[in-house]
């Protein structure tokens, strides 16, 4: 049985190793999902990836990453940490819910599990087979993959948001 960042590694493979740019979405200010899925996000941030969106990477293809992760972390000999799961129209909104009382219910341990994150994101070929990719974050693979946003909530009282971008040229 692959251990989850090789199964990372292979998901990313199935996605496609292409560096072409494509179009952003701007997202909609307003949040259905707050209240429902997690509490109004109380901090936020904008991240703007290094990478761009990958050619056809569509609703059909951010859902398929959501369903192997999740998937993958059921395949686990213990309970899964956190739940993740694809919001929108597009599937653009990437949610990510810790399972467990006093479990990433900081910034900080939400910022913990996406360093987490993008230690097995590196460790993909498509991010090593790529220059500079000691710079790339889970964030940047989120980007690449089309989601415009990620909201992070312990599942009771705390929420984050990033707001995925495209760099701006220099």
């Amino acid at each position: 049985m692959l251990k989850f960042g090789n199964r990372l590694a292979v998901i990313v493979m199935v996605l496609g190793s292409s560096w072409c740019g494509a179009a952003w979405a701007q997202t909609t200010p307003e949040d259905r999902h707050a209240g429902y899925y997690y509490p109004e996000p109380e901090t936020s941030e904008i991240y703007e990836a290094r990478v761009p969106i990958l050619p056809g990477s569509d609703r059909t293809r951010r859902i398929g990453f959501v369903t192997v992760m999740t998937n993958e972390m059921l395949q686990n000999p213990y309970p899964p940490q956190f739940a993740i799961f694809a919001k929108g129209v597009e599937a653009e909104k990437l949610i990510i819910t810790a399972l467990h009382a006093n479990s990433y219910n900081t910034l900080y341990r939400a910022r913990a599990l996406f360093a987490m994150m993008t230690a097995l994101a590196r460790n993909t070929r498509l991010f090593r087979e790529h220059p500079n990719a000691d710079h790339y974050t889970f964030f940047d693979l989120a980007h690449l993959l089309g989601f415009e946003q990620i909201t992070f909530t312990d599942g009771e009282t705390f929420a984050h948001r990033i707001e995925l971008r495209a760099a701006t040229v220099r």
